[in-house]
């Protein structure tokens, strides 16, 4: 019997389900960390995104601009890189240990910390019994979280326990420690619906500070020209076509887009078309003809000069990199 094709019709008009159509986690650095008072470790890995939920005790993460922030027990914070910040017991405590990109440890002086606190699978820090302990979640390469939602992020955020419930706490508990096969990709999901549910509740208050363009959708115009390029991006739009839909001209398209997005229709398009190309580029092994195509150019040669223009670099050299630092990460 023939499986129909999922359908994303759920998601259309439903901006935060397109916002968090990611994370995808690919072996993401998880780890379960145990201190005892005083402790704290500085963070300077340049991920782009990690999420620490406070299982006991409590802690506090100073960046190095912005506000710090105390987690207690049940709250979750999440840094979105590359900014580095510090954790520890109180905001005065002297770091013990620095985190580098790829999970590498070391001590402040640049001595390797290698095997010096681990105190089992996945878990690391004084005891196992600490007076705080942590989860830590980490997505070490960019291509796991798309851009369009860390521009959606600050630095920096929050979630008490009052505002919000985490069922995977538990769950998150014992298969850290599990060391089976297929338990990175247990984790690597674990993490992602932990993320999702943090930002879901994150997105709910009134603090969030959410772009323009994501505002922009609760518009009655400008809601329904964003949902059609976002759903469709590789029909031939033009400004006339997306004034149609919208079902008003071209001037006061124009004019009312610019104002609650930020800038014109057609600038927006663009950066949605080569924001999606990155990802296929990251994301896949198709070729650029192919994802021209897929994302609205009639050519490779027209998406390649387009993304240069952008990006800084060719659509190859964007892909190569990112082979790179997936390769780099992983330590192969």
């Amino acid at each position: 019997m023939d499986v129909p094709p999922r359908s994303n019709t759920h998601t259309r008009g439903d901006p935060l389900a397109r916002l968090l159509e990611g994370p995808r986690a690919r072996g993401a650095f998880m780890i379960r960390a145990c201190f005892d008072p005083p402790w704290a470790v500085r963070v300077e890995d340049r991920a782009p995104l990690t999420v620490m939920l406070m299982v006991r005790g409590d802690a506090w993460i100073v960046p190095d601009t912005g506000e710090r922030v105390r987690l207690r027990a049940g709250d979750l914070a999440i840094a979105r890189g590359p900014a580095p910040y510090t954790c520890g017991d109180d905001p005065a405590t002297a770091p013990q240990a620095l985190i580098l990109p790829g999970g590498a440890c070391h001590y402040p002086d640049g001595g390797s910390l290698r095997g010096r606190m681990d105190l089992g699978v996945r878990t690391w820090g004084d005891r196992l019994d600490g007076a705080a302990v942590l989860l830590i979640g980490t997505y070490l390469w960019q291509g796991e979280i798309s851009g369009r939602l860390l521009d959606a992020l600050p630095p920096l955020l929050s979630l008490p326990s009052d505002v919000w419930r985490c069922p995977l706490t538990p769950l998150l508990m014992e298969e850290i420690g599990r060391d089976e096969a297929g338990q990175e990709v247990v984790l690597d999901r674990l993490l992602d619906l932990l993320v999702i549910a943090a930002l879901r509740a994150w997105f709910s208050r009134p603090e969030a500070e959410a772009p323009a363009w994501y505002r922009a959708q609760a518009d009655p115009v400008v809601g329904r020209v964003l949902r059609r390029v976002q759903d469709d991006p590789a029909r031939p739009w033009t400004v006339a076509s997306l004034a149609a839909e919208a079902g008003v001209s071209r001037a006061a398209l124009a004019r009312r887009f610019t104002e609650l997005v930020g800038e014109p229709p057609m600038a927006y398009l663009t950066g949605r078309r080569l924001a999606l190309a990155a990802d296929r580029l990251r994301d896949s092994d198709d070729t650029l003809e192919a994802i021209a195509r897929q994302v609205g150019y009639g050519s490779a040669f027209a998406l390649s000069s387009a993304f240069k223009r952008v990006y800084g670099v060719s659509p190859q050299e964007h892909r190569t990199r990112t082979v790179a630092r997936r390769t780099q990460v992983a330590g192969v």
